[in-house]
């Protein structure tokens, strides 16, 4: 298959060895899980449970808020124990709704819908509606709910579901792992999410930095001749799905725009084999494949996590961490740091990483020496070095005019600096204040338009009330009139 270049790009210590060869391994289910309400993008959840209930695995325990949420699923039997304000797995630190589930050790199943033994069979709707009701959501760290994502063929037509196996974030290997051990699972829900979109070709695209992975879809989309599978360059952003989609057909997604507007969505490997799993066998998403890797940490591994389940905990079964300088939820590069070690794996945590102080490139910031190389490397084609002058001096409409909202936030910029500027903390402070800034432009137009309206509803009922008593009036005038000409002629 031909391949076209994307513009920029580094290439960092990848550091996958450490993981790599290390196959899944199911944690044993905690005494307790904490899972909060919002695990993905959109609203949160709302609680069908309360303190005392007994739930069984599987269970609902809280259905999606409108068009863009996700319920949440009990991982385990057990009881509620509290519906409280939790630190969220969130770097703001701030507390979120979470449901405390004490776990009974019994694992015992809910009753489940019914397995679609033909998913072929039935409407793209079927599918939709089985994979909303599961709380799918995008499983590469974007969390956007991905019954909503399979809906975009009813608005745009698709050519291509391009299945995302880059996995180009250093240490992180759950999504290699998740292909090497269930091809057959990701090829079939790649192929079951085509049938929603109502796409006729699918694209399997793996760094070529992980043959195995490579062999094992490949023979798994040998039977189809609409799936084939593409080895791309290792090259830092290619996971980004704009970056991907122009690798793999040359087209360049226009700014503000959705993949879907030049024919493609793109979805992770590790939400494909979700998709299998909750239509070919009727489960909610429950669990993850998450890598704990690290300098810090004593035994890396790839672990299937029950949802809730705290880090402590993961790190604790991995041989616990020492010497560590910083703790990330995902990956280095466009990765979180956490709050607290006490917070819960939710539906987008692929990788907790526990990294020692030469790991985290730290370094006290220097001036700006003007090199370009934040220019020449930007996978976007963007100027960060203007974007940020004009940051620091809180020039935000003049960023935005030069693109600051396109950028992705892969941190290529930042990870290049001789000066060590953290270039990429500027950009997400940036889209993070014109976003707010935007929501309050928006609240006073509306408070706006809703006060000229009252104005404008009292001005009418003003009218009414004199041109009413100007009626009135007139009425009692003519009324005197008659009578008086009645009197007259008397």
């Amino acid at each position: 298959m031909k391949l076209f270049p994307i513009l920029g790009g580094i290439h960092p210590e990848y550091r996958k060895e450490l993981t790599s060869e290390k196959p899944i391994v199911a944690l044993p289910i905690p005494a307790v899980l904490y899972l909060p309400l919002q695990q993905h993008m959109g609203a949160p959840a709302t609680t069908t449970v309360e303190p005392g209930d007994l739930v069984k695995k599987g269970q609902l325990l809280a259905r999606g808020a409108g068009a863009i949420s996700a319920p949440v699923h009990a991982p385990t039997s057990g009881k509620i124990v509290a519906i409280t304000e939790l630190t969220a797995p969130h770097p703001s630190g701030l507390p979120t709704l979470t449901i405390i589930l004490e776990t009974d050790g019994k694992d015992e199943w809910a009753e489940l819908p019914a397995a679609i033994d033909d998913p072929f069979a039935v409407t793209p709707q079927v599918i939709r509606d089985r994979v909303a009701q599961s709380g799918i959501v995008g499983m590469g760290g974007a969390t956007f709910p991905s019954a909503v994502k399979l809906g975009l063929g009813t608005a745009h037509k698709l050519e291509i579901l391009l299945l995302n196996g880059a996995e180009c974030e250093p240490y992180l290997t759950c999504d290699d792992r998740i292909m090497r051990e269930h091809a057959d699972a990701v090829v079939d829900g790649a192929r079951i999410m085509a049938h929603a979109l109502g796409a006729p070709k699918i694209i399997i695209a793996i760094e070529d930095n992980k043959p195995q992975a490579i062999e094992a879809t490949t023979k798994a989309a040998a039977s189809f001749d609409n799936v084939s599978v593409a080895p791309v360059p290792v090259q830092y952003p290619m996971g980004a799905e704009r970056h991907l989609t122009q690798a793999i057909t040359g087209r360049e997604t226009p700014a503000r725009k959705l993949t879907a507007d030049v024919g493609v969505v793109v979805h992770n490997v590790a939400t494909a084999k979700a998709v299998h799993d909750a239509v070919r066998l009727g489960r909610p998403l429950l669990s993850r494949v998450v890598t704990v890797s690290g300098g810090a940490v004593a035994e890396p591994k790839n672990i299937q996590v029950p949802l809730g389940t705290r880090v402590t905990e993961l790190l604790a079964f991995c041989g616990g961490a020492t010497n560590a300088k910083r703790y990330v939820s995902g990956g280095p590069m466009m990765g979180q740091p956490l709050p607290s070690l006490e917070v819960p794996v939710v539906k987008g945590t692929s990788g907790i990483l526990a990294l020692t102080q030469s790991e985290t490139k730290e370094a006290e910031p220097q001036p700006c020496i003007r090199c370009g190389s934040c220019v020449t490397y930007c996978p976007c084609g963007l100027v960060p070095v203007e974007m940020a002058s004009f940051i620091r001096h809180e020039k935000l409409e003049e960023a935005a005019k030069i693109g600051v909202q396109d950028c992705v936030s892969c941190g290529s910029c930042s990870y290049i600096c001789p000066s060590n500027i953290p270039l990429v903390h500027f950009f997400n402070y940036a889209k993070g204040r014109i976003a707010a800034l935007d929501r309050e432009r928006r609240k006073t137009e509306q408070t706006k338009a809703l006060v000229e309206a009252h104005n404008a509803r009292l001005e009418r009922l003003a009218q009414a009330k004199k041109e009413a008593a100007a009626k009135a009036k007139a009425a009692k005038e003519a009324e005197a009139a008659q009578a008086e000409a009645s009197g007259a002629s008397a």
